[in-house]
């Protein structure tokens, strides 16, 4: 087993450790030309070059990046993108989407506590009372969630708004209000429900109607996190300019989304990717790699993640890659083989 040197470093994790227990320490270009590549992101064009055609890939690849994934079929490699596990009982340990997003919505919260200039908690001190701050969640998947428990702990009043009614009860349970929108229609009822525990676009006179709804809680709030994301679509827009300019100054929005909204923005038009902006004395905060932030347990959660992954794609002591098309998550990851794209 090779490992390219310095990899582990930000996660507190030396080359001497992974050597005590095995691993060849080598270059890049000795990690990459192994017969199987495990990568946190999908290799960029000069690594593809490095990469042995027939060799296997598994990491987070991007698998509605049709560009991206031409390219690992062009460079003859099998591989495997891990978001695209089904979201079933038996794949739980290899979801890298939800081991990461719980480190981003803890660490969204962390940061905005840190920008905000006042406490999270009410203090009743002989100098006065101080108000506890006003957090306004948008999106309540695995990040959602972890914002809300997170924030709670701190002392926070909060607020919590998602397009699934089935979210109600878990934001309930963390101490936080839901922000409830009623469904007029049996579309909106339907396309509410999501699939496969993701949300899906939902009609435009329901998302006029959870505007209304939110700009209201937005203007009050001291913290907006949004984390809105649909798989294989530009992130939502749940924060307009107009609601923006609309909050109170000092408060501080997080959007998870950064990166991956329209134009570069992400739940807001005016997030600025890897950037801390301020409009309107609101501080937007578009850290693009929130688990970053938090490598030790991000790459000691995603290790357990592709360990369990491997577990279906590797027989012990076994001297090539097995890819069970029988098996549902091998077959759901299963991006490339044999030099074409495989997935639908």
């Amino acid at each position: 087993m090779r490992l390219e040197s310095g990899a582990g470093l930000r996660a507190s994790a030396t080359d001497e450790a992974y050597a005590a227990v095995g691993a060849e320490i080598t270059d890049a270009a000795g990690a990459l030309g192994c017969d199987l590549v495990l990568k946190v992101r999908s290799p960029s064009a000069d690594e593809l070059t490095r990469m042995k055609p027939g060799a296997a890939l598994v990491g987070m690849l991007d698998p509605f990046n049709r560009e991206g994934l031409t390219a690992l079929a062009a460079a003859k490699l099998t591989s495997f993108a891990l978001e695209a596990a089904p979201r079933t009982t038996r794949a739980q340990s290899m979801d890298v989407l939800s081991s990461q997003a719980n480190i981003a919505g803890y660490k969204a919260v962390i940061m905005a506590a840190d920008r905000y200039q006042k406490f999270f908690p009410m203090l009743m001190t002989a100098a006065g009372t101080v108000k506890a701050a006003r957090v306004v969640i948008l999106g309540v998947g695995v990040a959602g969630l972890q914002a809300i428990a997170t924030a709670k702990r701190l002392g926070a009043v909060i607020e919590a708004s998602d397009v699934r009614p089935s979210v109600k009860e878990q934001i309930e349970s963390l101490g936080g209000k839901f922000i409830d929108v009623p469904y007029e229609t049996a579309e909106e009822k339907e396309a509410a429900e999501g699939v496969g525990g993701y949300a899906r676009p939902m009609p435009p006179s329901w998302l006029a109607r959870q505007q209304v709804e939110v700009a209201k809680r937005v203007a009050q709030a001291d913290i907006v996190i949004s984390t809105a994301l649909i798989p294989g679509r530009a992130a939502p827009t749940l924060i307009t300019a107009e609601m923006v300019k609309a909050m109170k100054a000092g408060s501080v929005i997080v959007d998870i989304a950064a990166g991956r909204g329209p134009n570069g923005g992400g739940n807001c038009p005016l997030t600025v990717a890897g950037q801390t902006v301020q409009v309107h004395g609101v501080s937007i905060i578009g850290e693009t790699n929130l688990p970053a932030l938090l490598a030790a347990d991000a790459s000691a959660l995603y290790a357990r993640n592709v360990l369990d992954f491997l577990k279906l794609v590797l027989a012990k002591d076994a001297a090539a890659l097995n890819v069970p098309m029988d098996d549902d998550i091998v077959a759901a990851c299963l991006m490339t083989r044999d030099g074409q794209v495989t997935r639908s």
